[in-house]
């Protein structure tokens, strides 16, 4: 895919892999379309995208979206057609995180983040499928996680949703396939990003455990958001089923191909204490 002048939307452009990602497709002349509920954020991302887009004559827009609406997702399409006309990419990346053990979440939590994380995704797939589908060529881009190859304890929300995201993309491929749609599914690994710091924990965890965790989860999230966003804007060019990013997700998905029942006892060895 010749990303020159398509016109993508984006999801979750606010911070982190969202915003490289846009960035990454901003140095490429991609007009953009950019969506996340902080307007903060989301200004920053789209005034940086847009200066790097000054010498393609590139066209950056900013939707303030809770993918969780039903009401706001579904009015998105207008909103950008109007400015930009088209749309010929898609990248669902908008995610939040929630950790602790099943029986301590809540399930207000618990739905709260599959609304997010998988609805979400879906409701922006539904919305945009039929602009995508009027392209010569378009593609959709799934943002799942490692723990959508793998499911570590304390991330029975997050992992069930990451691998509905995996499943939805897969099917979503082969009922497209031979069409001008292609989709493709990304596991980013330890990406350097406040994704953690945001997560929400179940109530009354002691402090000194939060700051444990924070820890271990910062040991982890090394790779820098532009290599990541790289690496996803590559596989996009490229039209790649799946997109593995880092060396870790790599390992990870190799690992559990080999060891599918038995790869945690080995992984849970090899994290950082």
């Amino acid at each position: 895919m010749n990303l020159h002048h398509q016109v993508a939307v984006l999801t979750g452009a606010a911070s982190g892999i969202g915003r490289a990602t846009a960035l990454a497709l901003a140095r490429r002349g991609c007009h953009l379309a950019l969506a996340d509920i902080d307007a903060t954020g989301l200004a920053e991302t789209a005034a940086q995208a847009q200066a790097l887009g000054a010498a393609f004559h590139t066209t950056t827009s900013q939707h303030v979206l809770d993918v969780a609406s039903r009401e706001a997702v579904a009015a998105l399409p207008a909103a950008v057609l109007a400015v930009h006309g088209r749309v010929s990419l898609l990248v669902n990346n908008a995610g939040v995180a929630l950790g602790g053990p099943f029986d301590q979440v809540s399930e207000a939590d618990f739905d709260w983040l599959m609304e997010i994380n998988f609805h979400g995704l879906v409701r922006m797939t539904r919305a945009f499928l039929p602009q995508l589908r009027q392209q010569g060529a378009a593609r959709i881009v799934n943002i799942s996680s490692v723990y959508g190859l793998i499911s570590p304890p304390g991330q029975t929300a997050y992992s069930a949703a990451k691998f509905a995201v995996r499943g939805f993309s897969n099917a979503l491929r082969h009922e497209l396939a031979g069409g001008p749609v292609g989709v493709t599914v990304v596991h980013p690994g330890g990406v350097a990003t406040n994704i953690a710091r945001r997560a929400r924990l179940p109530a009354g965890v002691p402090p000194a455990e939060v700051q444990a965790g924070l820890a271990r989860a910062e040991k982890m999230l090394r790779l820098p958001a532009a290599a990541a966003a790289e690496a996803i804007v590559r596989g996009i060019e490229a039209d790649r089923a799946r997109v593995l990013v880092g060396g870790d997700a790599r390992f990870i998905a190799l690992l559990e191909r080999l060891l599918p029942v038995r790869h945690w006892a080995l992984l849970a060895r090899l994290l950082p204490a």
